[in-house]
Formats: structure tokens, sequence, C-alpha cells
């Protein structure tokens, strides 16, 4: 018996090629403490979420993202789903956006981060960072 011929039109054949791209080390959040210094340093509020973000001063290239939502979100499924769309986002941003050295934790608002576009929650987090990142009196 012999193999089938193949045609060279299977997986192999023209393959995209990744790029490589220049992007920062994502780390997730899972201690409380440090959820708890994030929540009281600076805040940015969006139309699907808020962010909270704050400097570590310890010289890392590091940076931390958390993701939160509260029951107010809904039963386990919303809640499961908010968190599932924020973590999207903060891929495809904060890889590229983000400041090395800094704490970002993304908190679920009801009713918006579930049924907002996700092309909005994109523009929400960019606009978010820009906010965050200038210089305060």
């Amino acid at each position: 018996m012999t193999p089938p011929e193949t045609t060279g039109q299977g997986m192999d054949a023209e393959a995209p090629v990744a790029s490589p791209a220049v992007s920062l080390c994502l780390e997730t959040l899972r201690n409380r403490p440090d959820f708890l210094r994030a929540a009281s340093a600076r805040r940015q509020g969006t139309g699907g979420f808020l962010l909270q973000a704050r400097a570590r001063d310890d010289d890392s290239t590091v940076v931390r993202v958390g993701f939160t939502a509260s029951k107010k979100i809904g039963n386990a499924v919303a809640r499961n789903r908010a968190k599932r769309r924020l973590r999207e986002v903060a891929r495809a941003i904060l890889a590229h956006a983000a400041r090395p050295g800094w704490d970002y934790v993304l908190v679920a608002k009801p009713g918006a981060t579930t049924t907002r576009d996700f092309a909005l929650l994109l523009d929400d987090l960019t606009a978010a960072l820009r906010s965050v990142h200038r210089g305060r009196p």
C-alpha cells in the first residue's frame, strides 16, 4: 500500500509566517494585596470597564495585569465571560502600549463589559492608558 500523493496544498503550503513583534512580558496578578495597591492608585473609567494602574518602584520590565468581575456583573457564566473579554483586550493592547514596571487591573462594569462591542473595548483601553499615563499635577 502506497501513501497518498500530496499536492503541496495541505497545511504546509503558503503558511503565514509570524513576524517577530517586540512586546512586553505580561504576568497575571493573583494576590489580594497587589489588587488593593492598584485600587488605591490611578483610575480611569471607560464605557466598558474601569482601569486601575500603579507604577511599581522595583525597576522591573514586567507588566502585571489583573481582572476583576464582582457578583454585580451576574452569575458565574456572566462573570467568566466578562473576564475572558477583558483578558483578550489586555492581550491585544497592553502587550504593546503598557509601560514596564506597572500593574494594571481591569474591573468589569455591570451591563457594559459583556455587551459592549469588542472594538469599542479596545478603544476604551487605549484611551484609558493614555489618560492614566498622562502627567498629573
